[in-house]
């Protein structure tokens, strides 16, 4: 599929889960296409960076379910803070554990997982979250982590076929696999599209993350992470990020900027930060 032609796919008022976290392994590319649309009202589930502050700078989040919302270096993002800040969104905040727990609550097919992440916080109160009684003799009292289910999830590897099977290489393929599982449908854009995996890459059969029964299409996008790092490929672009964050300050006009941070496609964007031979040579994040 092109990009265009997964965003085709979406509707107004979904919810959506978009894989990565932070500046991580984020799909800004199917980001910057849902940018690039008329797609409005929607509910966003995600570990966020970049991609949940430019979807809240452009008017697109409705709500938004997330653990954090980070550039890392970049603690805050700023453009997610400002329309935090101004009221604009409806929020669900939820602890890094529980909303792993929200995501595999729906995997599973139940209405919630029981956890104590989250006991002695405001975070249940103020999320309307419940409380459940272990049903056993300790009675223990735990929070009831809704399941977070998607309409759809997004997510960027570096390697797919075209049936579905993927291929995540680097040291943090956390979450990821969960995204697709609590989703009725998962979109997912690589950098390198091969015919058969089995037939490129054998030695790496244990780097596939989920059954290809949870893809439903795939995408070929060289740099499709930008600004985001996609280890081992190219690391993250602080340099772009640190323009973008900039460009928050007040008055941060996001019409102003969209088309650097955006483009009118991705051949352009790319162009803008030296094409995908610089992008993808960017060097790997040493922490």
């Amino acid at each position: 599929m092109s990009a265009a032609a997964i965003v085709g796919q979406l509707q107004n008022g979904m919810t959506l889960g978009i894989g990565g976290w932070g500046p991580r392994r984020k799909p800004m590319a199917l980001v910057r296409e849902i940018l690039r649309s008329d797609l409005s009202d929607l509910t966003i589930v995600a570990y966020g960076g970049a991609d949940v502050g430019m979807l809240c700078a452009a008017g697109k989040v409705k709500k938004l379910v997330f653990a954090f919302v980070s550039l890392d270096a970049i603690p805050l993002e700023p453009w997610f803070r400002k329309a935090r800040e101004a009221g604009e969104i409806e929020v669900l905040e939820l602890d890094e554990g529980m909303f792993q727990w929200g995501l595999k609550a729906a995997a599973f097919g139940v209405p919630f997982l029981p956890t104590r992440v989250g006991l002695g916080t405001d975070l249940a109160e103020l999320g309307g979250l419940r409380y459940v009684t272990s049903p056993y003799d300790d009675g223990e009292e735990l929070i009831a982590v809704p399941a977070l289910k998607l309409d759809a999830a997004l997510l960027h590897v570096n390697r797919s076929d075209w049936r579905g099977n993927v291929q995540l290489l680097g040291p943090d393929p956390y979450y990821d696999e969960w995204f697709a599982r609590a989703a009725d449908r998962c979109f997912v854009s690589c950098e390198q599209l091969v015919d058969r995996m089995e037939d490129h890459f054998p030695d790496d059969a244990q780097r596939s993350i989920l059954q290809r029964a949870f893809v439903t299409g795939v995408t070929e996008l060289p740099g499709g992470a930008h600004p985001s790092s996609m280890p081992p490929a190219y690391g993250w672009d602080m340099k772009a990020l640190g323009e973008y964050a900039a460009a928050a300050k007040d008055p941060g006009d996001w019409s102003a900027v969209a088309s650097r941070f955006v483009g009118k496609d991705e051949a352009t964007y790319l162009a803008g930060f030296g094409g995908t031979e610089a992008v993808t040579a960017l060097p790997q994040t040493v922490f």
